[in-house]
């Protein structure tokens, strides 16, 4: 007997299994939907909160917290920066002018020496006998001189009483005459022995500071030695060689016409000024291959901060702007269509106006328009500061001070509900740098920009 299953139930259990599945996808869709729903709820919160504990985003109807500072009229100094490299005002190789024996050497290396300072010793022996020659020469021809003197004086006796031949007077004469230029001759000679028995005395010719010793006493020294004794090198006054670009040639040149120009030289760490000396000599040509003009300029190295060879900064007055209008140079912003600064009315209203800027530095910048000295300018704050905002002025001992390095932090298992204690207590809040009162306080966040005194 074969078996023949049953269709109508096999068809009915079939719908019901269907049935069965459409519901559970049916609820798992929704499980989905509403776990996804409560998770952006809660992620939001997160957010939320997240940004609050950072102080983000202020409400848009609290003033921002920003620090300003009143425009200074002060006189400015305007400078040319440039690089340049010491050099000493005079350097000489003292050599010897005579070959000998060095016999002595009187000085120290390093030694400062005055001109005229007897640096070495020659041995003079041969030079001594030169001249003790020169001299035993004219005094033997001076004997001669005296002895055809007296003899013209007779044949000129002779010849006034026809008793002699006035030509033998004439001729002894000229024979007196020829003797005394061999003695004016032997005069020369002394001289040009005297000189060079001095020569074996090597003297400094300027004042300055002695290097290292070439020659070692004992040795045998020559006038065509080419290292010399020593190098003595001029450090008071000392010089400085610098460059600035060909752009600036007609400004120099100004300014010069007008009287001495002021050169200030910088230290190692480009800020303190260790010398100031006056512009002494600008060169007659641009160097063709750096396309800048050299300038050379004097300075009294009071204290030996300058040394020749070493690498300065240096920078050149040119001019001083009279009574101009200084701001912070935090003040000034810029813009896609140009620099401008955020300016606060009476009523605190911030209102940003173009501005012209002539120079600035770290600290400063030169206001040439679009600022009066009575203006208030921001000059920290500018994060959630915007044309037309309203804004709270703070004082500079409210500004935060940056952490040195970051600090660590730690949460406890219940730190999440305490947050707002610790930030109320100006401990540490999500963000480095967080402290003192809140934003509707008057206070600013750290590293917005440059203290200012409002």
């Amino acid at each position: 007997m074969l078996f023949k299953p049953d269709l109508d139930n096999a068809k009915t259990t079939g719908k019901s299994v269907a049935r069965g599945a459409a519901r559970r996808i049916v609820s798992i869709t929704l499980t989905l939907v509403i776990l996804g729903g409560l998770g952006y709820i809660a992620w939001t919160a997160f957010q939320q909160k997240q940004t609050a504990g950072r102080g983000g985003g202020l409400p848009r109807d609290l003033p921002v917290p920003v620090l300003a500072a009143t425009p200074r009229v002060l006189d400015v100094p305007v400078y040319l920066d440039g690089v340049g490299s010491v050099r000493a005002l005079n350097n000489v190789i003292v050599r010897a002018q005579v070959d000998g024996k060095l016999l002595q050497v009187n000085f120290t290396e390093g030694q400062d020496v005055k001109k005229g300072d007897v640096l070495g010793e020659i041995d003079p022996v041969i030079y001594k006998a030169q001249y003790d020659q020169a001299v035993a020469k004219k005094a033997q021809d001076e004997a001669q001189l005296a002895n055809m003197r007296i003899d013209l004086a007779r044949y000129q006796q002779l010849a006034a009483s026809n008793a002699g031949s006035k030509q033998q007077a004439d001729t002894q004469r000229a024979v007196v005459a020829q003797q005394e230029a061999l003695v004016n001759a032997d005069q020369a000679m002394i001289d040009n022995a005297q000189a060079t028995l001095g020569y074996t005395r090597i003297i400094a010719p300027l004042s300055g500071r002695a290097g290292l010793r070439q020659v070692d006493q004992g040795n045998i020294i020559r006038a065509s030695d080419a290292t010399g004794l020593v190098i003595i090198t001029q450090l008071q006054p000392i010089a400085v060689q610098f460059s600035l670009p060909q752009q600036q040639i007609v400004r120099v040149n100004a300014a010069s016409a007008r009287g001495a120009l002021t050169v200030d030289v910088f230290g190692n760490d480009g800020v303190t000024v260790v010398d100031t000396g006056t512009l002494k000599g600008i060169d007659n040509q641009v160097d063709p291959t750096t396309g800048t003009l050299k300038l050379k300029a004097e300075f009294p190295n009071t204290n030996f901060q300058l040394w020749p060879g070493q690498f300065v900064n240096i920078r050149l007055k040119v001019e001083t702007l009279a009574k101009a209008i200084v701001v912070p140079t935090s003040a000034v912003q810029r813009g896609p269509v140009g620099t401008f600064s955020y300016v606060v009315s009476a009523d605190g209203i911030a209102t940003a106006k173009p501005v012209v800027v002539t120079q600035q530095n770290e600290t400063d910048a030169v206001i040439a328009s679009g600022l009066s000295p009575s203006d208030r300018v921001v000059t920290t704050g500018f994060a959630n500061l915007s044309d037309g905002a309203r804004v709270f002025i703070g004082r500079d001992d409210q500004t935060p001070s940056a952490d040195l390095a970051p600090r660590k932090r730690t949460r406890a298992p219940d730190a999440a509900g305490k947050d707002g204690e610790r930030r109320g207590n100006n401990g540490e809040g999500d963000q480095k740098g967080q402290t003192g009162p809140g934003p509707a306080e008057g206070s600013v966040k750290s590293g917005s920009g440059a203290k200012s005194q409002p």
